[in-house]
């Protein structure tokens, strides 16, 4: 009877030493199959910037469009009134996305991402973050005519911090930090209401050829 005995409890021990094994070997399958799922879902994400570095030149036409728009109010702060470089800001902005794909299509790039690009609602989402701004700006602004340009330039820097996730690009981290800084030293210094607008023209307009320069080696490092 001990031997029975004993022979059942080999037998017992050896089946559950066997069910242990397949439990780990599962658990080892499950760990490969999640890694595999991670590398494949961060490569993705790799392609989906990649695609809209390649479609937008790296964004460095959007940013040579909002240059151009802050340029422009601030000639008709100069030209005209405060009210309307203010004015001449708000439907500049409105053209920086069809002067963006106008100036990508200009430079031989598509000017459109794939229809299935996952980063294609980020951009958009972001416009909250300009609306939100351009209406306390507007606000403040009849408080004190001067923090208009030094609020919209902390707004649009803040903006530009997302882009980097947008396009892979790091640049987009050191414009907006020296957009939010200008702005900073902007209200610290209590500058005139129109040095503002072509402070951030200037830096945008900078920005948007290390863009080019960025975007063009990228293209040629992956073709």
């Amino acid at each position: 009877m001990l031997l029975i005995a004993g022979h059942h409890s080999i037998i017992r021990f050896g089946v559950m030493s066997l069910d242990l094994v397949r439990r780990n070997d599962y658990c080892h399958q499950l760990e490969n199959v999640m890694r595999q799922k991670k590398q494949e879902a961060l490569m993705d994400f790799r392609e989906f910037q990649k695609d809209m570095n390649r479609s937008y030149m790296g964004g460095a036409t959007g940013v040579l469009a909002s240059g151009l728009a802050w340029g422009v109010a601030g000639i008709f702060g100069i030209a005209i009134s405060s009210s309307a470089s203010m004015g001449a800001l708000f439907i500049g902005g409105m053209f920086i996305f069809p002067l963006a794909i106008f100036f990508s299509k200009l430079l031989k790039r598509s000017g459109q991402h794939a229809p299935n690009n996952a980063l294609k609602h980020l951009a958009i989402e972001g416009l909250g973050i300009l609306f939100v701004g351009l209406f306390l700006a507007f606000v403040v602004a009849q408080l004190k005519l001067a923090f208009f340009y030094p609020i919209m330039l902390l707004v649009i820097g803040t903006r530009y911090l997302t882009f980097q996730t947008l396009y892979g690009l790091k640049t987009y981290w050191f414009l907006g930090g020296v957009l939010i800084l200008a702005g900073a030293m902007a209200l610290m210094f209590d500058l005139p209401f129109i040095a503002g607008a072509f402070i951030g023209s200037t830096i945008e307009i900078v920005f948007s050829f290390i863009l080019f320069h960025r975007s063009n080696v990228d293209a040629h490092t992956t073709a």
